[in-house]
C-alpha cells in the first residue's frame, strides 16, 4: 500500500475532468488525474456521433442558459467566468478550428472527436498533470468536515489539498459511467437525486420503423398527442428512424416530456416530414412531378420527390403496388400518400433506458453546492463538475458546454485556493 500526495487528485478522465485537471495544473497545482479505464475521455470519442458537438454558438447569456431551466441561475456565476466565447477560444489556442452547424452546434472542423481530445490532452500535457488511467477507487474518507483522501481498490491513498469529483453520471454504462461517484456522495451525507434517462432515444410499437433504420430528416415536426389532446407544442428539428424507434436531437429533447405522459396512457406522436408546406402545395408538387413521369413505375417515380429509402415502407402502409404504373394512380392514393407524408403517426411503448441516455438527469442537488467556486457546501476541499450535477439540458452542445465550464472553474478555483492558503503561511525569521 502506498500513500500518495499531491495539490489536487481530479477523479474521472471525462471532458469535465480533464479540464478541470488542466486548468488547475495551468495554475501551478501539483494535479494527479485518476480513471478508472485504460484510457481517458471514452465518452467524449462517442458524443455528437463521434463527431463531438463541442458547444453552442448562443452568445447572449441568458438565452443560453434558459436551456438550462431551474438551473439558470446557479449556472449565471460560472459561465460569467467561462462561457461561450472563452471556449471557443480555448480550443482555437489549442490547435482545434471550429465550425458552426443547423441550430448554432459548434464542432471541430475535422467532424472528429479525437481533435477535441487532443486539445485537452496538450492541455494537461502543459501543466505536467500526472495521469493514472486503470485505476479504481474504492471510498472517500472524510474528517472533521474535510475530505482527507481517496482510497484505492488496490489499497493505495491519494493524499491532496483539493478535490474535483468529475466522474459523471450513469448514460452510457459501456465507457465506465456507472454512477459510482453519487454513492460516495450519499455515503458522505450529501443528497442526491436518483438518476434517470434525460434525452434518450424512443420506442415505438410500429415495426415498420425497423425498415427506415438509419434514415434522417433536418427538419421535421413532431407532435405529441395523448387521448387525441396535444400535450405539448410542436416541435420542429432532426429526427432519426431506429431499429425501434426514434431518436436524434428533436426527439432526444422530446423525450423527457414524452416520458412524463407515458404514466398516463399511450402517447401518440405525429411526424410531418414537410413542415415547410401545407398539404395542399404538397398535393400540388407531387402532381406536378408524377405528371412527368406517366409512364414509369410509381417507386420510379416518388424518387424525385421523396427519399428513396422511404418509398417502399410508405407505399405497404397505403397497401400501394410499388409496380404500379404511375398514371394509373388516382386522386384518393396520391392524397394519402400526402397525408401520410405530413401525418405518418407512431406509438411511443417508453424510453430506451440509462444506457442508451445521452445524458442523465439526477445527481448532486445545487443547493449543496456553491456555484461560484463549484465547491461543496459540506467539504469545502470538495468539487463537483460535469453530469455528476443534476442539471437537465438539451441536446445540441450545452452538455459539453457545461463539463467545459464547471470544470475550468473548479480548476481555477481549487489551484486559487491552495495559492492562497501558501501566501497565508507566516514566514518564519532566522
Amino acid at each position: 500500500m502506498a500513500e500518495i500526495s499531491c495539490d489536487v487528485v481530479v477523479i474521472g478522465g471525462g471532458p469535465a475532468g480533464m479540464m478541470a485537471a488542466g486548468r488547475a495544473a495551468i495554475a501551478g497545482a501539483r494535479v494527479v488525474l485518476l480513471e478508472k479505464n485504460a484510457s481517458l475521455g471514452t465518452k467524449l470519442l462517442i458524443t455528437g456521433g463521434g463527431r463531438s458537438n463541442i458547444t453552442n454558438a448562443e452568445f447572449d447569456r441568458h438565452i443560453f442558459l434558459a436551456k438550462f431551466g431551474t438551473a439558470a441561475k446557479f449556472l449565471f456565476s460560472p459561465f460569467s467566468q467561462f462561457g461561450v466565447q472563452e471556449t471557443l477560444d480555448f480550443f482555437h489556442a489549442h490547435g482545434m478550428p471550429t465550425k458552426v452547424e443547423a441550430e448554432k452546434r459548434v464542432f471541430p472542423v475535422s467532424d472528429n472527436a479525437q481533435s477535441v481530445w487532443d486539445a485537452l490532452n496538450r492541455y494537461m500535457q502543459e501543466g505536467k498533470v500526472i495521469v493514472r488511467t486503470g485505476s479504481q477507487v474504492g471510498d472517500i474518507e472524510v474528517t472533521d468536515g474535510l475530505v482527507n483522501g481517496i482510497q484505492m481498490k488496490n489499497g493505495d491513498v491519494f493524499r491532496a489539498k483539493r478535490y474535483i469529483l468529475a466522474t459523471g453520471g450513469k448514460s452510457h454504462p459501456e465507457t465506465g459511467s456507472t454512477g459510482d461517484g453519487f454513492r460516495w456522495l450519499e455515503a458522505i451525507g450529501h443528497t442526491v437525486i436518483d438518476p434517470r434517462p434525460a434525452l434518450v432515444p424512443i420506442r415505438v410499437a410500429e415495426t415498420w420503423v425497423a425498415e427506415l433504420a438509419g434514415v434522417s430528416f433536418s427538419e421535421a415536426k413532431l407532435t405529441a398527442w395523448q387521448n387525441n389532446q396535444k400535450i405539448f407544442p410542436s416541435r420542429k428539428g432532426k429526427i432519426l428512424f431506429t431499429h425501434v424507434g426514434m431518436s436524434g436531437p428533436l426527439v432526444l429533447n422530446m423525450s423527457r416530456s414524452v416520458s412524463e405522459f407515458l404514466p398516463y396512457g399511450p402517447v401518440v406522436i405525429s411526424v410531418d416530414l414537410f413542415p415547410q408546406v401545407n398539404i395542399g402545395e404538397l398535393d400540388c408538387q407531387l402532381q406536378a412531378t408524377l405528371d412527368t413521369m406517366k409512364n414509369k413505375q410509381i417507386k420510379n417515380s416518388l424518387e424525385a420527390f421523396v427519399l428513396p429509402a422511404l418509398i417502399p415502407t410508405l407505399l405497404h402502409l397505403l397497401a400501394i403496388d410499388e409496380r404500379k404504373p404511375t398514371h394509373s394512380l388516382t386522386r384518393e392514393e396520391r392524397l394519402a400518400f400526402v397525408k401520410l407524408l405530413k401525418d405518418i403517426r407512431v406509438t411511443v411503448t417508453g424510453l430506451l433506458g440509462v444506457e442508451k441516455a445521452i445524458v442523465t438527469s439526477g445527481g448532486v442537488t445545487l443547493p449543496e453546492v456553491d456555484c461560484k467556486y463549484m465547491r461543496s457546501r459540506l467539504y469545502p476541499n470538495l468539487y463537483f463538475v460535469g453530469d455528476i450535477l443534476n442539471i437537465d439540458r438539451p441536446s445540441g452542445g450545452y452538455s459539453l458546454q457545461l463539463c467545459w465550464t464547471t470544470g475550468f472553474v473548479a480548476g481555477a478555483s481549487a489551484a486559487e485556493e491552495i495559492e492562497k492558503e501558501k501566501s497565508a503561511v507566516p514566514v518564519v525569521a532566522h
